[in-house]
């Protein structure tokens, strides 16, 4: 994925101003910054949530910019929230085929029901496995923790077979053993997945993440390598001085 120019004003207000970035394959890509830097306005432009007010977003060959949500997934960008988005009364295994069937070409969807679909059943334990759900794929989702519950999103969105990987605060809420478990699963994702990942947690930014775009007031103060990134001063003065900013 590659952004030029990428810009969204609301009103008089620019949320995010001329962001150039790349996200190349098999490469994991933080974007951090203070709260209200643009780095959420960003996911949203990225996934069809928002429509920019100038600028492009090249995926597969073409400008994805502006289109809607639904034509973004579609396309194989696969995105999480910075709030649990899942089904709470729904099981582990109901919320992830009610994703994974959305993948099928749209006329296949009313030949027979997803949960008996083969390609729907391999993509949902494939999910599953890869996040370490499959013992608990018969539970309530509102039975999990906080953790699982973000396990299940990350496996939702795997059922939808991506291309790419949005990844917004995947880590919010989580204490050290569950982060942890998801750095693990993030390490495993970059292996197949180009991965743009919004995160408060440093630790976790800088064991997952080659490259790392610092974000301050919608615009880009530093891009590049991560030990270069974090060697800058500016970015050194602005964020990471003391370890006790709020990213």
């Amino acid at each position: 994925m590659r952004v030029e120019g990428l810009t969204k004003s609301f009103g008089g207000l620019t949320a995010v101003a001329r962001v150039d970035l790349i996200v190349n394959a098999g490469e994991a890509h933080a974007v951090i910054g203070p709260n209200g830097a643009g780095k959420s306005t960003l996911v949203n432009l990225l996934t069809g949530h928002l429509k920019p007010s100038a600028g492009r977003i090249l995926f597969g060959g073409r400008d994805i910019a502006g289109l809607p949500a639904h034509k973004v997934a579609r396309l194989g960008i696969g995105r999480s929230y910075q709030k649990t988005n899942v089904f709470a009364p729904l099981t582990v295994w109901e919320n992830v085929w009610l994703t994974g069937q959305t993948a099928l070409p749209h006329a296949m969807r009313f030949l027979r029901p997803a949960h008996t679909h083969k390609a729907v059943r391999e993509r949902v334990e494939e999910a599953l496995e890869l996040v370490g759900l499959t013992d608990r794929a018969h539970t309530p989702a509102a039975a999990m923790s906080h953790g699982e519950q973000r396990q299940l999103e990350l496996a939702m969105v795997l059922a939808t077979k991506p291309r790419f990987l949005a990844l917004d605060e995947p880590m919010a809420g989580m204490g050290p053993e569950e982060s942890e478990k998801v750095v693990d699963l993030l390490l495993e994702l970059r292996k197949t997945y180009p991965v743009l990942l919004v995160e408060h947690d440093m630790d976790a930014v800088f064991s997952i993440a080659h490259t790392l775009t610092v974000m301050v007031n919608g615009r880009v103060l530093e891009s590049g390598p991560v030990e270069q990134v974090r060697e800058s001063k500016a970015v050194q003065d602005a964020y990471l001085g003391d370890g006790d900013e709020d990213y």
